[in-house]
């Protein structure tokens, strides 16, 4: 049996030491995070999600959802029950706005709640976990009888909702979508059309589940300006707030997947359904992104999440498992073989796994504190660059991150050697259920040609250069034997930089000299993202240990491990710099019909 031990001690180290947390108490919308309660909502989280959640994880994958002939869907044996304990403890409002029921805590710790809840049941998290995209959208662009119909039971997790963007024929590009909006008479719409792919699109968690959907009104242009989004319930929600009829929306069927199956992850027929147009007509886009975008750090957290349960039972393994001697001699003579983890190639994938793992959650935290800084920080200058650093991180989280994760999931099924490949020990479970997260959400390769054609363009190039500055100045700080890192810091950045810098020089005259670098580039700012977070943790933890601690050995593994990072990582981002200098020509040279094999 797979086990989960929420990793609440390094947690607390990044909210308490790293981003210190606490000290932004006497700003508004910060004054409920106090050093106590951050722990407390910590440990409770982790005990949760490792002794109710965790352990229908084998069931949820085993068993899978059940499609009835009426559309109707169950989930996996233990699902509603343990769904119904994760409302009634109130972690679904946890982050939540107080207008609407919520307990206002700071983003950081919602981020925290993703984590374990992914790592230790990641189909089980992806329930209540979209519901999140789809409130950010109607509190931004619905109007106020949408957010008073829908948001508050949405936020309690009373009813669940989803994202419906994607259509038989068309993913990425979502201006070839053919589901229609016709204006009726009373201001609804009759929505009509097919959806797939859609996650938690049909369940018996919940009586109802709102459906945000993209689609297009009559004349609509033929591109994405012609989007609108609409509500559309499943169902129908009477004037005084009580359910009514069911709308005109059914699960066609479930998807068979390759991963996540305690998910239903659904076809949706929408066949005249009534729905509310969100915001304004063919506005739809910019209402889009603000799902997408938290959904996308959601994903990102997932990489680390599957990354992270696969890490800790390949570590309990490798202690456990018996092969051979160490190559320096016999470490326990007493026993007929030594355990695994004396072996350097065994090391080499559990310290690539805990140096990506603890840099990572370092990464998301910090990225979820500036997603309340966007909106609590004290001057419109810090409103400004949190949000710059933000749309910036994004696609790296999501894309580097789930890149890595499922890299580390599999390098851990590698370490049980055969036992990996069995069901039992469910190291297969972890590797293909993370292997969706680098598809969904937008897949990785549009990630990168997000950040390195979008974001790195924002404001004239003023966002990476505010980048820049950041980690220049973490770079400058750095005294003594922390000096080391700094300069390994120092080396990949300016890999990063001499990229940036030749994307400006050759991208405007061949535009696929971008597309060619851009998942590079991606990955060398992770591996700069990630080292900008381990020179800061290794501050924390040298200085800590020059105070005298109790806890000497969990700060003296943080530098070592620090060390390793920008042993083994940071030299990659040379040559991904390099990779990208080689530019698009021979790449795109072979006419098509050359890939292909037979005569």
């Amino acid at each position: 049996m797979p086990i989960y031990n929420a990793p609440t001690r390094d947690t607390k180290f990044v909210v308490n030491e790293v981003l210190d947390l606490p000290s932004y108490g006497n700003r508004p919308g910060f004054e409920s995070a106090t050093p106590d309660l951050i722990d407390t909502v910590i440990d409770e989280c982790g005990k949760f999600c490792a002794e109710v959640i965790a352990p229908l994880n084998q069931v949820g994958d085993s068993e899978g959802c059940t499609r009835h002939p009426d559309g109707s869907v169950t989930t996996p044996t233990g699902f509603k029950e343990a769904f119904n304990q994760y409302v009634e403890a109130g972690w679904s409002t946890l982050a939540a706005p107080a207008d609407f029921g919520g307990q206002d805590m700071p983003h950081v710790l919602g981020f925290v709640l993703e984590e374990y809840v992914s790592s230790a049941n990641q189909s089980f998290g992806m329930y209540p976990g979209l519901t999140n995209g789809a409130v950010n959208a109607l509190l931004a662009f619905g109007s106020d009888k949408l957010k008073e119909t829908y948001v508050s039971n949405m936020i309690a997790n009373k009813w669940l909702g989803t994202m419906n963007l994607t259509e038989p024929h068309c993913g990425t590009d979502l201006g070839l979508i053919r589901t229609k909006a016709e204006p009726q008479a009373d201001g609804s719409y009759s929505i009509t059309g097919t959806k797939i792919f859609i996650s938690a699109g049909e369940h018996d968690l919940t009586e109802n589940i709102i459906h945000l959907v993209l689609a297009k009104t009559p004349g609509a242009p033929e591109s994405s300006k012609g989007i609108s989004l609409f509500v559309v319930p499943k169902i129908l929600v009477n004037d005084d707030g009580s359910l009514g009829e069911r709308n005109a929306v059914q699960c066609g069927s479930i998807e068979h997947k390759m991963g996540i199956h305690g998910n239903s992850t659904c076809v949706m027929n929408y066949d005249g359904a009534k729905g509310w147009l969100v915001g304004e007509e063919m506005r739809g886009l910019a209402a889009m992104f603000v799902m997408m975008n938290a959904a996308r750090l959601g994903v990102g957290i997932q990489g680390l999440s599957q990354a992270e349960i696969a890490y800790q039972n390949a570590v309990a393994y490798a202690r456990d498992r018996r092969q051979g001697r160490a190559l320096t001699g016999p470490a326990e003579p007493d026993q007929k073989a030594d355990s695994i983890i004396v072996h350097p190639d065994v090391r080499r994938m559990l310290m690539d796994a805990k140096a990506f793992t603890e840099g990572m959650r370092a990464l998301y935290l910090y990225a979820s504190l500036q997603v309340d800084l966007t909106h609590k920080a004290e001057t419109e200058e810090e409103r400004t660059l949190a949000d710059d650093l933000l749309g910036l991180l994004t696609p790296v989280i999501k894309g580097y991150g789930t890149d890595k994760g499922y890299a580390v999931a599999t390098d851990m099924q590698q370490v049980f050697g055969g036992h990996g490949y069995i069901v039992e020990w469910g190291m297969e479970q972890y590797v293909r259920d993370a292997r969706i997260a680098m598809i969904y959400e937008g897949t990785n390769g549009i990630q990168a040609m997000d950040l390195c054609g979008r974001k790195l363009a924002h404001k004239g190039g003023a966002a990476i250069q505010a980048f820049f500055a950041q980690v220049d100045e973490e770079v400058a700080g750095a005294e003594g034997e922390l000096k080391p890192l700094a300069d390994a810091l120092a080396k990949a950045v300016g890999e990063q930089k001499a990229a940036t810098m030749w994307f400006m020089q050759n991208a405007m005259a061949n535009p696929n000299n971008l597309g060619a670098g851009a998942h590079h580039y991606m990955t060398i700012m992770g591996v700069v993202t990630l080292g900008w977070m381990w020179l800061k943790m290794a501050k924390v933890a040298a200085a800590r240990l020059a105070e005298g601690t109790s806890e000497k050995a969990f700060y003296e593994a943080k530098l070592t491990t620090a060390r390793y990072f920008f042993e083994r990582f940071g030299p990659d981002c040379g040559a991904l710099r390099r990779k990208i200098e080689a530019g698009a020509e021979a790449m795109m040279a072979l006419d098509e019909d050359m890939f292909l094999t037979a005569a």
